[in-house]
């Protein structure tokens, strides 16, 4: 039986999921038990993992010129990457941050672990098989920001712009979700998808996510 995107997506999501308890942090955060210090090393290692990443999905919108659905998905990607970045400047003005400090960092190896694995990724895997690796990830990764800008307001006093960048990511992304869906139909239909590379590379993702998380509260 031929199998459907929504199940392909459906069960990487699935499959994928990080085990309860892996993230050590964001329990943390929702207990009100993590340092505010995290806060600050979040928004300065994502400002380099979003500009990293932004760069990593518009080069990847470039090499599936020839697959127009896995472009879009890509582009949408890339265009949602430049609507999160801005967001960040709350964050790090509320953690006391400015733009010498930004420039300052010296970012810290396992939170750019995953921004590196997108950036092969984005050298060497095909599109197609990187959408689903990511969709499995991006599900994982708006429940931890679900629950940190929830945490952010209820136990740290932080305001609605400073959480700005957790709702963005917490939000339903409808679009960003039928391009996938778009995307890996082309590639069931051309060939070109690869379930057990798709989940390879999903299951390295989800890892350096966790290290991302886990980064964040080595000093």
């Amino acid at each position: 039986m031929t199998r459907t995107a929504q199940e392909v997506l459906a069960d990487a999501v699935r499959g994928l999921a990080p085990a309860e308890g892996a993230n050590r942090l964001v329990p943390r955060i929702a207990a009100g038990e993590a340092p505010r210090e995290v806060f600050a090393a979040f928004a300065l290692e994502q400002h380099q993992v979003i500009t990293s990443d932004r760069r990593s999905f518009a080069h990847l919108a470039g090499r599936a010129a020839g697959d127009p659905a896995a472009a879009r998905f890509f582009e949408s990607l890339t265009q949602g990457e430049d609507l999160a970045l801005p967001l960040l400047e709350p964050l790090a003005l509320a953690c006391g941050l400015d733009e010498e400090a930004l420039r300052a960092h010296e970012p810290r190896p396992a939170c750019q672990a995953y921004p590196s694995y997108v950036a092969r990724l984005a050298l060497n895997a095909e599109p197609v098989d990187v959408t689903v690796a990511l969709a499995a990830n991006f599900a994982a990764w708006g429940g931890y920001c679900a629950t940190v800008g929830a945490a952010l307001r209820e136990h740290y006093g932080f305001d609605n712009p400073a959480c700005g960048f957790f709702d963005f990511f917490a939000g339903p992304a409808p679009e960003v979700e039928e391009r996938s869906v778009e995307a890996v139909e082309a590639g069931l239909a051309n060939g070109r998808l690869s379930e057990s590379l798709a989940h390879r590379y999903g299951r390295l993702l989800q890892a350096y996510e966790l290290m991302f998380w886990d980064g964040l509260a080595v000093r």
